[in-house]
């Protein structure tokens, strides 16, 4: 059985971490003028969400805050997605580069989702499983 002894072993952290990356990369090729909005505020978003993961981690022990924190990544990850759809419909990312960052931005949202639906499993004192846990599962 996979345990979880810290926020970076949590799979939706992992995920997370992955899109954050993939978004940095793909705004290398924005234009220089979206320097100080699009890029900015599509990387913020993408890269909030890991920190509000660990933030959320930190504070498992009050299940409230918990889900609060897991609350905000979601909020984040949904925010990602709508700087994704706005740089496909200016034209710097292609649709199918849209729907890949759509995906990955997705199944962190469904991941989060199911740790909020099944919290008291992570806010056990015991070690977490993320076997037990089953919060990729809808």
């Amino acid at each position: 059985m996979s345990y979880a002894s810290r926020f970076q072993d949590l799979i939706v952290y992992q995920k997370a971490s992955v899109l954050w990356q993939l978004i940095f990369e793909t705004t290398k090729s924005f234009p220089r003028e979206e320097i100080f909005s699009l890029t900015d505020q599509i990387r913020r978003s993408s890269r909030s969400v890991g920190a509000q993961i660990a933030e959320a981690w930190g504070k498992r022990r009050y299940e409230k805050h918990f889900i609060s924190k897991l609350t905000d990544a979601d909020g984040e990850q949904l925010e990602t997605q709508h700087w994704i759809g706005v740089a496909k419909d200016s034209g710097y990312i292609s649709q199918e580069k849209a729907e890949i960052l759509l995906g990955k931005s997705a199944e962190v949202g469904r991941l989060l989702g199911g740790m909020m639906r099944k919290s008291s499993l992570f806010c056990n004192p015991s070690k977490v499983s993320e076997i037990q846990a089953d919060y990729f599962a809808d």
